[in-house]
C-alpha cells in the first residue's frame, strides 16, 4: 500500500504572529517600579574620620531588634519622634546650654539668621524591622520639613514644596539642613 504524504502546513505566518503577540505584552505589560527614601547624599568630604561633635548638639535615636524607641537613653514613642526631633533642630537664641549650639548665618535673601548645629544620630538594630525603620525615617523627614515650612512661610509667604524660584529653595536648605547621621546597624539588644 503506497503510503500518502501529508500535506504540508504553512508556518510562515507563526513567527510573524508570535512577533506580535511579544510586542503586544511588552508594551501592555506594566513594570512594577522599586521604591526608597529619598535622600540626596552631601558630597564626599575630604576629613578626618573622628570628627568631634559635642555632645549637647546630638540627638541619639536608637531602634532595637524589638522595634524599641530609645530617644537620648530615654523609652520613645513614634507619635512624638518628630515633634521631639523638630525641637531640638530648632535653633535657641540666646544659647540654652540643654540645647544644640547656634550659630548666626548669612545667607543669600534671608539674612543673618540662626542656625542649628544639632545633629540627628540614628542607629538600629539588625533586628529592627523594615516597617519600623520607614516609620522613624518618615517621622524624622516629617520634623525638617515641618521646619522648612515654617521658615519658607515666615521669609516668602507660601510653604517650601510651593517654591518655585531655585534661589529661595537654596536659601531655605542652607538654612534648615537635614542633618541625620545614620550608623551601620548593628546588635543594640532591649536597651
Amino acid at each position: 500500500m503506497a503510503r500518502r504524504a501529508s500535506p504540508e502546513i504553512n508556518a510562515g505566518s507563526m513567527a510573524d504572529i508570535a512577533f506580535l503577540l511579544l510586542i503586544f505584552f511588552l508594551v501592555t505589560t506594566t513594570m512594577d517600579v522599586d521604591t526608597g527614601i529619598t535622600r540626596r547624599l552631601p558630597p564626599p568630604v575630604d576629613q578626618p574620620d573622628d570628627v568631634k561633635i559635642k555632645e549637647r548638639n546630638v540627638l541619639n535615636v536608637l531602634v532595637n531588634k524589638n522595634d524599641r524607641l530609645m530617644v537620648d537613653g530615654k523609652p520613645g514613642d513614634l507619635a512624638t519622634l518628630k515633634d521631639v526631633a523638630k525641637r531640638f533642630m530648632t535653633p535657641v537664641v540666646p544659647d540654652d546650654p540643654s540645647r544644640p549650639e547656634t550659630e548666626m548665618k548669612t545667607i543669600d535673601l534671608l539674612g543673618d539668621i540662626p542656625t542649628s548645629k544639632g545633629v540627628i544620630s540614628l542607629k538600629n538594630d539588625r533586628g529592627t524591622s523594615y516597617d519600623m525603620y520607614i516609620n522613624v525615617q518618615n517621622e524624622l523627614a516629617r520634623a525638617f520639613n515641618e521646619l522648612k515650612d515654617e521658615m519658607s512661610q515666615n521669609y516668602f509667604g507660601v510653604k517650601f514644596d510651593q517654591l518655585i524660584d531655585e534661589d529661595k529653595i537654596d536659601a531655605i536648605n542652607d538654612a534648615v539642613p537635614v542633618r541625620v547621621s545614620e550608623a551601620e546597624p548593628e546588635s543594640i539588644g532591649d536597651k
